[in-house]
């Protein structure tokens, strides 16, 4: 019993020191919402490079998403500089993810696969 009481002392805790809207970091690529983790080439069209395809994408109207793992996410801040600047990269993303959706706060490169 007092075992049990003790992992259910430091669950809750665990959760009270655990801040909801953290910055979390993840490793993925910068792209669009048309391709989202898949960049395909149109119909007699050979595929583009990614980041081409990103950037024709977003001038055809598409947002900005971040891709990591498989899972595609919304970007907040759709005018960030660091965003803007790395369409196409792959990247180590710095942000906070709230639902489905991160407001960005740091991007690096990392090195392309």
């Amino acid at each position: 019993m007092n075992t049990l009481a003790t992992v259910v002392a430091a669950t809750l805790f665990a959760v009270v020191v655990t801040p909801f809207g953290a910055e979390q970091t993840w490793t993925g690529a910068i792209s669009d919402s048309a391709c989202g983790a898949k960049h395909e080439a149109g119909e007699g069209q050979e595929k583009m490079p990614d980041r081409e395809c990103t950037q024709a994408c977003l001038r055809g109207g598409s947002l900005f998403v971040f891709v990591s793992d498989g899972k595609v996410y919304q970007i907040a801040n759709q005018k960030n500089e660091e965003v803007i600047a790395h369409a196409g990269h792959r990247v180590k993303l710095t942000g906070e993810l709230k639902d489905k959706t991160i407001t960005v706060s740091k991007i690096e490169m990392v090195e392309q696969p």
